[in-house]
């Protein structure tokens, strides 16, 4: 059946599948947003499965100028939630080269004498300072992995902020961070703290190597 875009189900897969593209994607020279859903098709299998087609427009969190259009599917497993929903998509365009900026990154963290170490991102203005937009892109990407992991089609996730990050040191290649982040669950407005860790290299892209829902503390 043709789903229009305002449609509810239509635009939590559309969440899903552009926190998934994200990951796939993205880096802390780049993070891709949900600017649109144009179309949206959906239909059932057997009640085994649920498919959505979707018409998606993307945007550069940074530029909100630069947009990049989108198909996807996505197709949800409705008689195991412990399967991952599976993702597909094309991508209608060039996304912007970030070859420069993360180089850039690469080297001022693999060149810090102490380890990073930030909270609170963004702030409690909602700002987040030049020298941690790079982490925070990194946060928003990896979120797609956990988003993307942890999806039905009664969800719908959303980075709210990062309370805590530290880098860990390695003697290979790669950077490490380990995050504790706020992911808003949209359907419910739940606040679910989860923590996650990263490896970024320039070369081999965002990886995360593990996450975990964290128990929720009462308010101080």
């Amino acid at each position: 059946m043709e789903l229009p875009p305002p449609h509810s189900p239509a635009s939590r897969a559309a969440a899903l599948a552009a926190g998934y593209i994200c990951y796939r994607r993205g880096g802390p020279g780049r993070a891709l947003g949900l600017r649109d859903l144009r179309r949206a098709r959906g239909w059932d299998s057997d009640n085994v499965s649920r498919k959505y087609h979707l018409e998606l427009v993307l945007e550069d969190l940074l530029d909100k100028d630069s947009t990049v259009n989108c198909t996807a599917e996505v197709l949800y497993h409705l008689g195991d939630k412990n399967i991952a929903p599976d993702v597909q998509f094309t991508l209608e365009g060039e996304l912007k080269d970030t070859a420069e900026a993360d180089n850039m990154f690469y080297n001022r963290i693999k060149s810090l004498e102490k380890e990073l170490v930030a909270e609170n991102i963004p702030d409690s203005h909602g700002n987040v300072s030049p020298e941690m937009q790079p982490i925070h892109l990194l946060a928003w990407v990896a979120s797609g992995y956990v988003i993307w992991q942890n999806s039905t089609e009664n969800t719908k996730f959303h980075l709210a902020q990062i309370k805590h990050v530290k880098q860990v040191k390695r003697s290979d290649e790669y950077l490490e961070f380990d995050y504790t982040i706020l992911l808003h669950e949209m359907v419910s407005q739940e606040i679910i703290p989860w923590q996650m860790t990263v490896l970024w290299h320039p070369q081999h892209g965002v990886q995360v190597a593990r996450d975990s829902r964290q128990p929720k503390h009462a308010p101080e």
